[in-house]
């Protein structure tokens, strides 16, 4: 009898939900579930919501606070749907800010305990910067999981194994998308995808030097790119090419394996070398800034939005 593609998946790789849509959560039944600030806000922008964020919008002590308040609130809806971790982004205002992401994130994990979700079940998510990093690294100390985002460059990849990251989230797409534009006659199709061909280098890093952070593909633009991951740790897949996986059939071969550890962990990747590596990288330093502010552009759509229930 023929499987889909999707459930074929499933038995090589954690899938993910990249959505804050609780009834595409309902239907994929993923382990985990990933949220931003662009998915947060078009969840908070579904009708049926707008009751509740005007509640929270108005027993706010001010926007940072309801902000907050309403990423909690979706991330606790979707924790009583999946087994698994929650990702929860830090504001993107902190991305250069070591202290106040540590700070933020403390209190996000507050915010979940009080709705009885715990620490063990949420992944603070913050940008693959320098301080973005060290804040993890401070985190997972204090027994904070941690998913490091907005990762393009191995510079990004080394430094977040280094720092003992729980999780880092790759972005495939958009690693395509740069290349397109740079040579929009390129062929990236299949094993070309330079997305792919980075996720594959960093994995084989991470496995080849015992490095226990997880893996964990993100933003495809295409089933092909999925396909081409086939045994990544983890793959985050949006509703779209989630309904596509498992609509197709065929067979689906596993394209990565976890090898026994041949290689020490290298040395501690510095500060000047982080930031010389990520200068000489073009792609990686456009696409990161590119995110940072994408996502903040979204969390000021956000709240605008709370703002106006605030007074309404």
């Amino acid at each position: 009898m023929a499987t889909s593609l999707l459930t074929q998946l499933k038995e090589m790789t954690t899938v993910v939900a990249d959505t804050g849509d609780l009834e595409a959560i309902r239907r994929f039944q993923p382990q985990d579930a990933t949220t931003n600030p662009s998915l947060i806000l078009q969840a908070a922008q579904q009708q049926e919501r707008r009751e509740r964020l005007a509640s929270i919008a108005k027993e706010s002590t001010d926007i940072d606070e309801a902000v907050d308040r309403v990423a909690v609130d979706i991330g606790s809806e979707i924790s009583e749907l999946v087994p698994g971790y929650v990702s929860t982004e830090v504001s993107a205002r902190l991305s250069f800010d070591r202290d106040a992401t540590i700070a933020k994130a403390h209190s996000l994990i507050d915010r979940y305990a009080k709705h009885g979700v715990g620490v063990d079940r949420i992944l603070i998510k913050m940008a693959s910067t320098w301080e973005g990093i060290q804040a993890a690294q401070q985190l997972e100390r204090d027994g904070i999981r941690t998913n490091l985002t907005l990762l393009f460059g191995f510079a990004q990849a080394q430094a977040c194994a280094d720092a003992g990251a729980t999780l880092i989230s790759p972005f495939v797409g958009r690693i395509l998308d740069w290349h397109k534009a740079k040579d929009p006659n390129a062929d990236f199709s299949g094993a070309n995808d330079p997305g792919v061909q980075s996720v594959k280098r960093i994995y084989d890093y991470y496995k080849d030097h015992g490095y226990p952070t997880i893996v964990m593909g993100a933003s495809f633009r295409n089933v092909g790119e999925i396909q081409a991951l086939a045994g990544c740790d983890r793959l985050t897949i949006s509703p779209a090419l989630l309904t596509e996986l498992n609509e197709q059939q065929g067979e689906l071969p596993r394209q990565l394996t976890p090898m026994q550890a041949s290689s020490l962990p290298s040395e501690p990747l510095a500060q000047a070398d982080f930031r010389w590596e990520m200068n000489e990288d073009e792609m990686a330093s456009d696409k990161l800034s590119e995110g940072i502010r994408k996502f903040m552009a979204d969390q000021r759509k956000l709240e605008e939005l709370l703002g106006a229930l605030r007074q309404g």
